[in-house]
């Protein structure tokens, strides 16, 4: 997957969020649960979007390392819906799923970043060292 279909399928999500939140009945807590889904959900893309025009490698992972936790959180708050039993839906687990597979996604790209920021400075320094 490249990083226009991710960007598309990051607001996808959000939006699917969005449409889903505004089937939910007005409840209290279910209303205050909906405003932390809606934040994090949206962050994702959000985040997402301002990595790929990260200025530097540490920049993209520290924006990634946002949207990992963006995607975890969520799963939070989908599973907090789920198992109080304010919300039973198909829509839940699939949105749970999807985000789930962000969490996945982020994080492996996350790590692979480090990774090669982490070969990038070892290189650099034996580099240095030859010199």
């Amino acid at each position: 997957m490249d990083k226009a279909e991710l960007k598309q399928r990051t607001k996808k999500f959000a939006i699917d969020i969005i449409r889903f939140i505004e089937e939910l009945p007005h409840k209290h807590s279910l209303d205050i649960l909906s405003r932390q889904l809606l934040r994090s959900s949206t962050s994702i893309g959000a985040n997402y979007r301002s990595a790929c025009r990260g200025k530097s490698t540490a920049d993209f992972i520290n924006k990634i390392i946002i949207v990992e936790e963006e995607a975890d959180e969520s799963v939070y708050w989908l599973e907090l819906m789920e198992e109080s039993g304010l919300v039973v839906s198909a829509n839940l687990t699939q949105l749970k799923r999807e985000a789930n597979e962000f969490t996945a996604i982020f994080t492996a790209i996350g790590k692979t970043a480090k990774e090669k920021q982490r070969i990038s400075k070892s290189k650099i320094k034996i580099g240095r060292s030859i010199n």
